[in-house]
């Protein structure tokens, strides 16, 4: 149940109307064959434009002990990518007038912070100041074990209030999670009954469903994070995160879903708008996806291991949706890659080539870093071979050696160069670069 897409490059300007015809499809197989290869990615996508799906793939296993391929057909838990059904559902409700953005929550959730000044629209774009429950460490104690609306309700009431509502925008699961409970109180259904009715047998969605234990045999598929091997997940009952992260889908289900909303054959235009309408870079479920001089829209989603990416572009009418059980690679790279390659611009496959350090070598970066462009300190460390960075408040994540003081943490797009002479280092992530100076 992660945060916002962030797809940003600066230079360029594209041109043309339809480019599927053009698409390198073997440079794309090409990209997804030495992710696998090297262990980076396991997961699918799915690639449309005005309707048609030009480009499908899939790699990796849903099971690795059984040693079970994924295919396009594998079914992927997709997180946060659920809150754009659960605000879908949401302006349904406005529309049917059985709901107003403007009412306030006391009446469903007295015990809240803040109830009465908390509205329904402050929820949909993290407007509320309602702590985030799963920023939390007492969250991993009970994410797998099954929970009541009144236990979560509790859980988010004894989380207080991070800001006054209203003053500015601050992710929370804790928003959707309450939307959730409006809508079952709403239509007298279960959240799942009411998106299966409303939003996935309209749309003639196949693969998409609330969750449950991963079930292997219904072509669902495990999750795993990479250290050294693939190591599987826990599984989060979906009971908790409800109409924040509890959805299941499939890239094919996922391009058909955001085109069919961007067609308003799921809520009207003026609900879409209000919808896409960016105030402190949150929509009402959903984000902007900068790319050169196109405008995009969308949502991602992490859960257990699981990790997704589902964005549009209405001038194109080009929908991408990428879905993973295994990320060693950052899946922003990926969407780059395939919008480059859509809009004929370079791009380059990575070869993941390190280079091997004596411990000795790794000496001369030792130490904490400070830095006038960011608050954060880090720290470089080293265990035997193997440097470690780790930021303030922060865990700690493995740096290779790709050149002569060159490091990266491929899985985050991070890079860091060293001046060792100078006792400096140059970290880069995002598009952008950060001066470091060791104390």
């Amino acid at each position: 149940m992660t945060k916002k897409i962030t797809i940003t490059l600066f230079l360029g300007l594209v041109f043309g109307t339809t480019f599927a015809q053009n698409l390198n499809t073997a440079k794309l197989d090409s990209l997804f064959q030495i992710l696998e290869a090297k262990d980076k990615f396991m997961g699918s996508i799915a690639v449309s434009e005005n309707g048609k799906v030009f480009y499908t793939k899939s790699i990796g296993k849903d099971d690795i002990e059984t040693n079970k391929r994924s295919t396009i057909a594998t079914k992927y838990r997709i997180g946060s990518i659920s809150k754009m059904f659960t605000s879908c559902l949401i302006f349904k409700a406005v529309e049917e007038k059985k709901l107003s953005l403007d009412q306030t929550i006391e009446s469903y959730f007295p015990t809240i912070e803040n109830a009465n000044k908390i509205t329904i629209g402050n929820l949909l774009n993290h407007r509320s100041g309602i702590h985030n429950f799963t920023n939390d460490k007492s969250y991993l104690g009970y994410n797998t074990q099954p929970k009541s609306e009144k236990e979560m309700v509790e859980i988010i009431a004894n989380g207080k209030s991070d800001f006054e509502p209203n003053s500015k925008a601050e992710y929370s699961n804790s928003n959707y999670v309450l939307l959730s409970y409006v809508l079952e109180k709403t239509y007298k259904k279960t959240y799942k009954e009411i998106v299966a009715s409303k939003i996935i047998k309209p749309l003639g969605l196949k693969n998409t469903y609330f969750g449950n234990k991963i079930n292997i045999q219904n072509n669902e598929c495990y999750s795993y994070s990479f250290n050294e091997k693939w190591k599987r997940e826990t599984e989060t009952d979906m009971s908790i995160p409800m109409g924040a992260g509890a959805l299941v889908s499939n890239p094919t289900d996922l391009v058909l879903f955001i085109e069919r909303l961007f067609a308003n054959k799921i809520i009207s235009q003026n609900s879409l708008d209000q919808m896409k309408t960016i105030k402190d870079n949150y929509g009402m479920g959903i984000f902007q996806v900068p790319f050169y001089d196109k405008k995009g829209y969308g949502h991602n989603g992490g859960i257990d291991g699981f990790s997704s990416v589902l964005s549009y572009f209405p001038d194109s009418k080009l929908a991408i949706a990428l879905t993973c059980n295994g990320q060693n690679y950052d899946n922003n790279n990926i969407i780059i890659a395939v919008l480059s390659n859509y809009y004929g611009k370079k791009f380059e496959i990575p070869t993941f080539k390190t280079i091997e350090l004596k411990t000795e070598d790794l000496d001369r970066y030792l130490g904490e870093y400070t830095s006038p462009d960011l608050p954060l300190n880090i720290t470089i460390t080293k265990d035997n071979l193997k440097l470690f960075a780790q930021a303030t408040g922060q865990s700690a994540f493995p740096l290779d050696a790709t050149e002569k003081d060159k490091f990266e943490f491929i899985r985050a797009g991070i890079k860091m160069e060293f001046n060792p002479k100078e006792n400096q280092m140059t970290l880069y992530q995002g598009g952008k670069k950060f001066h470091y100076q060791k104390k």
